[in-house]
């Protein structure tokens, strides 16, 4: 078999930070259409390859060809003994790695498979290659199934929270620091805001066997105007990581809820960013097969992942790749053999 590390250490020595990735897709695309019974299409610097076998299902196997900007010197791949040191190297060049790899040696699976190489991930929502998929060749993303080569260590994390973030501007009115009293003060109207936010209790539902935590945090704070003058402004914006029971539309009315009662008339509450989670899906068939078969641990996906893009277009979908999470973005970011392969060994048998 394909030395899994190398070809890892291969991906990751092709730069492709967030905007500059069509070098890697250019390589990409070429090794794609090399390989016969594939039909590959490029849409911008997003590439997908699709067989056309006529099975009665199709498996989605996508994953983001971008990196965060390198950083301590990990730009070139590093190899020692089974462990790669690089940029990307866990989040997600040793996923795309098995992706290629299936690719280029499952000419038969038991269903018919698309893979999807998309770019501008870990950047703005907006800019997401597979967003601009979703947008212009909706098509191509269609399945019965789809599992991104995210992170996990090997688990199967399934589903993801939605997020919303919202920022909360209350007014106050200008006066001389030496005269507050002929003023009200914004930043100080803050406090009650904070307090209240702080005070939300977690909430931890279970779905499908999957713990979900919720959270409400606040994430930056602006005001002020001169050393010398009370405030007349003063933002604080929320992010909140709501759980797959809940709609963007609930989650909204769940912060406006908290900040409502500290909120005056002129005070402004605005939804500035939003993306909808996905429910976990654990019980499909072909996901359940495996799960079992390799004795894969079932978790919760926390943070907000593209499975939410999939399930909005009515496919199931799951977090499933080698690495450790935590680890990426950081001048340590490592990746091993062992959950290289180990993910590979699964993805192999979920093709059948």
């Amino acid at each position: 078999m394909t030395d899994l590390l190398a070809l890892t250490a291969e991906l990751v020595d092709v730069p492709s930070e967030s905007y500059h990735e069509a070098a890697l897709v250019d390589w990409l695309e070429a090794d794609l259409r090399a390989r016969p019974g594939l039909e590959v299409t490029r849409v911008g610097d997003n590439v997908v390859a699709r067989t056309t076998l006529g099975r009665d299902q199709r498996v989605v196997l996508a994953g983001h060809t971008d990196t965060v900007p390198a950083v301590g010197g990990n730009d070139r791949a590093r190899i020692e003994g089974d462990v790669l040191w690089g940029v990307g190297a866990t989040d997600m060049k040793s996923g795309l790695a098995v992706m290629l790899h299936l690719a280029r040696t499952v000419a038969e699976p038991a269903a018919d498979v698309t893979w999807v190489f998309y770019a501008r991930e870990e950047v703005a929502s907006a800019d997401s290659g597979l967003g601009e998929l979703v947008r212009e060749r909706p098509d191509l993303l269609a399945g019965d199934l789809a599992v991104l080569g995210e992170p996990t260590d090997g688990a199967i994390e399934a589903g993801c929270q939605g997020t919303v973030r919202i920022e909360v501007a209350l007014r106050g009115a200008r006066a001389h620091t030496a005269r507050p009293w002929m003023g009200r003060n914004a930043i100080h109207r803050l406090g009650e805001v904070l307090a209240a936010v702080a005070a939300v209790p977690e909430r931890r539902p279970v779905l499908a066997g999957c713990e979900y935590r919720e959270a409400l945090q606040a994430v930056r704070v602006e005001g002020g105007v001169a050393a010398n003058v009370v405030p007349d402004r003063a933002v604080v914006t929320l992010n909140h990581r709501f759980a797959p029971d809940r709609t963007v539309e609930e989650a909204v009315a769940h912060v406006r809820a908290v900040v409502a009662p500290h909120l005056d008339e002129g005070d402004e509450v605005t939804v500035v960013d939003s993306a909808p989670a996905a429910p976990p899906a654990v019980d499909h068939p072909l996901l359940a097969r495996v799960v079992e078969a390799h004795g894969l641990e079932v978790r919760a996906r926390l943070g907000w992942t593209d499975v939410a893009r999939f399930a909005a277009l009515g496919v199931p979908a799951a977090n499933l790749g080698p690495g450790d999470a935590t680890l990426a973005h950081t001048a340590e970011e490592r990746v091993a053999r062992g959950p290289i392969e180990a993910c590979h060994t699964v993805l192999v048998d979920l093709l059948g």
